[in-house]
């Protein structure tokens, strides 16, 4: 006799979501600066180490007239636009940046696609780098580190973070960024809470004056890259955004 019963069929295991779901580019990133950072501690000599990173720093004082007595010469008044990004002080330095690279550009790399991912956080940095050279022109003290870029990707979330909690879908950021709508940038410059939101992050680099010392000193904090950088990722956002939605979902002035 035939039964009418389904066969049993092997249980299916639940699908598995990966522990570290971090886009690759942003892991190359940090994979670059930690690899970089290990190179210079461990296989260089402390007077090969500081060659290295006075050769990749951003130093003012190269476009003054000095460039070829600095580690790097002529050609480092070009690079060190961007190769100052990935040297940094010590393991501690490193450690902060990356997790704010890690938490930050996570969100913008699934927006934008790596190309133009990338493309952002290395104008932002140069956009830091800019604004610290417009601050200290003729400053020799060396600028290291990726905070410039990580503050311009804080700016770029500001773009269509708060569109993402008005509509009540907060987890759009972590499953699905690029479906949250973009605010345009008139709305943004008059939207209270990115209006206050930028001014507490000028308020907190200008105290790292009192905390730090002012640029220039030992362990100071270059605040004027990290603003540098926050206002190129607030302002200029939209012109590596790629993504388009319909903004009367949202009942807000998108672009």
């Amino acid at each position: 006799m035939q039964s009418n019963e389904p066969a049993n069929e092997p249980a299916r295991e639940p699908a598995r979501e990966p522990i570290f779901n971090v886009p690759r580019a942003v892991m190359a990133v940090i994979g670059v600066m930690a690899a970089l950072h290990a190179g210079r501690v461990y296989l260089l000599n402390p007077e090969e180490n500081s060659q290295v990173l006075l050769a990749m720093a951003f130093i003012p004082t190269r476009y003054a007239g000095f460039a070829s007595e600095i580690p790097g010469g002529e050609i480092a008044k070009y690079t060190s636009f961007v190769t100052h990004m990935f040297v940094h002080a010590d393991a501690i330095h490193l450690g902060i940046n990356s997790v704010w690279f890690l938490a930050f550009g996570s969100v913008l790399c699934r927006r934008m696609g790596a190309a133009r991912f990338l493309l952002f956080s290395m104008c932002g940095g140069m956009a830091g780098a800019a604004a610290f050279l417009i601050a200290h022109p003729d400053l020799a003290a060396p600028v290291i580190g990726a905070s410039g870029a990580v503050a311009a990707l804080m700016g770029g979330v500001m773009r269509f973070l708060f569109s993402a909690i008005d509509s009540g879908r907060g987890y759009l950021l972590r499953d699905d960024p690029a479906s949250i709508p973009r605010t345009s940038l008139a709305a943004a410059l008059t939207d209270r809470r990115i209006v206050l939101s930028s001014l507490v992050f000028v308020v907190v680099n200008l105290l790292a004056i009192v905390g730090f010392g002012k640029a220039g000193t030992v362990g100071s904090i270059a605040w004027e890259a990290h603003l540098g950088g926050y206002f190129f990722g607030l302002l200029a956002f939209a012109l590596f955004d790629t993504a388009l939605h319909n903004s009367s979902l949202y009942g807000g002035k998108f672009e």
